[in-house]
């Protein structure tokens, strides 16, 4: 039993299941879940986590949610807390460590791909494209500091509104290929990434940010009674990523949730006999979202990412 059809209909009506996947990926991985079905039908949501597994608060958030009382639940909450279990245990920052690569640039995935390849392939098959809205449940790594923001893929409108259900304070579309949304939203699947915490970290504040979301979208899909208050969001039209083009020290000048103008100076990256300085400039104004905040940087890592052209919505 490793697809969600087949977990559904397992799980009867008013309880819940938790268990484990076995993906046959090689090595096998034991990925838990979590089944929450209410007494009623409704919607089925998706949560997943961990796809990248030092992000903590995320994945602390989505066990929160998988406690959900199914009697208070109409539809069904399914939640996959560490899709990712191997890169978990390893502490690895970005990528899956037995092939190095992103599982999160992996979707669609290869059926007989390297072990984050196939790994992409098992999740989009069995249950990213089987759902009726998908919570891809992220946040800073290891060396990343973080300002709270969801993300949705470019000119899919249920996709937008999901992630204004989901109430983070920054809101930004994406055109990336390769991620969990871009499948979901491929099947017309509404789909958001939202992200909070950051640096190993996981206060409560921030698992209160993620599960506080997960509830206002339940709220919206109509899984769970009240009302959600609206909550002010600033929507930017773009997400300016710099990365760096060798390995070196970074010193960032700038603190996350800062806002810069065009051009302004964000930080440096230094060879190791700390010369050779390269200066790295704002390319938009705007509010920096995230900045990798460790010494240590490698060729090809991003270094910081900007939210610009801002549109302010106080509900």
């Amino acid at each position: 039993m490793t697809s969600l059809p087949a977990l559904l209909e397992a799980t009867k009506p008013g309880t819940t299941h938790h268990g484990f996947l076995t993906a046959p990926v090689n090595p096998a991985t034991q990925i838990s879940v979590h089944v929450i079905r209410g007494p009623h039908p409704g919607p089925t949501l998706l949560i997943t986590a961990g796809v990248h597994g030092a992000e903590y608060a995320s994945i602390e958030a989505a066990y929160q949610m998988a406690r959900t009382d199914p009697l208070n639940l109409t539809g069904t909450l399914v939640v996959l807390p560490i899709v990712n279990p191997t890169a978990f245990f390893e502490r690895s920052i970005y990528i899956n460590p037995i092939d190095g690569k992103n599982l999160n640039r992996m979707f669609p995935g290869r059926a007989q791909g390297t072990y984050a390849e196939r790994l992409a392939y098992w999740l989009h098959e069995h249950y990213l494209t089987r759902t009726d809205a998908l919570l891809d449940l992220h946040g800073g790594d290891l060396v990343e500091a973080l300002e709270p923001f969801s993300v949705y893929t470019r000119d899919h409108q249920p996709s937008r509104d999901l992630g204004r259900a989901f109430g983070l304070p920054h809101l930004l579309p994406s055109s990336s290929a390769g991620v969990s949304i871009s499948i979901a939203t491929s099947h017309n699947i509404p789909a958001i990434i939202a992200e909070a915490g950051g640096q190993g970290r996981w206060t409560t504040q921030d698992v209160r940010r993620l599960t506080d979301g997960c509830f206002r979208v339940m709220t919206s899909l109509g899984m769970i009674t009240g009302a959600a208050e609206a909550l002010p969001i600033t929507e930017h039209h773009e997400f300016a990523w710099l990365h760096a083009p060798r390995a070196g020290l970074w010193r960032p000048q700038v603190t996350v949730g800062e806002h810069v103008q065009a051009g302004q100076h964000l930080g440096t990256l230094s060879s190791l006999l700390d010369s050779e300085q390269q200066t790295f400039m704002a390319p938009n104004a705007g509010v920096v979202l995230f900045l990798v905040s460790s010494l240590a940087m490698n060729e090809g890592d991003p270094l910081i990412g900007i939210g610009a052209g801002t549109h302010d919505d106080h509900g």
